[in-house]
């Protein structure tokens, strides 16, 4: 198993890669609120940060297969490329 070549690039650009960090932030909100002290002050329906986080996953695995334009204005790191 390796890397892609330019794994930066692809860790600053790739939809895949910010859908799962989003997923990861909401799969966190949802650990909080399930915490007793925070239920007694919130009245969130339970599994809606899950629910949008399994959403968000989804969405990324879809984004992974998808082939991505490289933006227009996209900065080169090799000149000759």
């Amino acid at each position: 198993m390796k890397f892609v070549a330019d794994w930066r690039r692809v860790l600053r650009r790739a939809w895949s890669i910010r859908l799962l960090i989003i997923a990861g932030i909401l799969s966190g909100i949802e650990l909080v609120l399930s915490l007793p002290d925070i239920q007694l002050w919130l009245d969130w329906p339970p599994g809606i940060f899950a629910a949008l986080s399994f959403l968000a996953t989804c969405c990324a695995f879809v984004a992974r297969l998808l082939v991505q334009q490289e933006p227009v204005h996209a900065d080169k790191q090799d000149p000759q490329q």
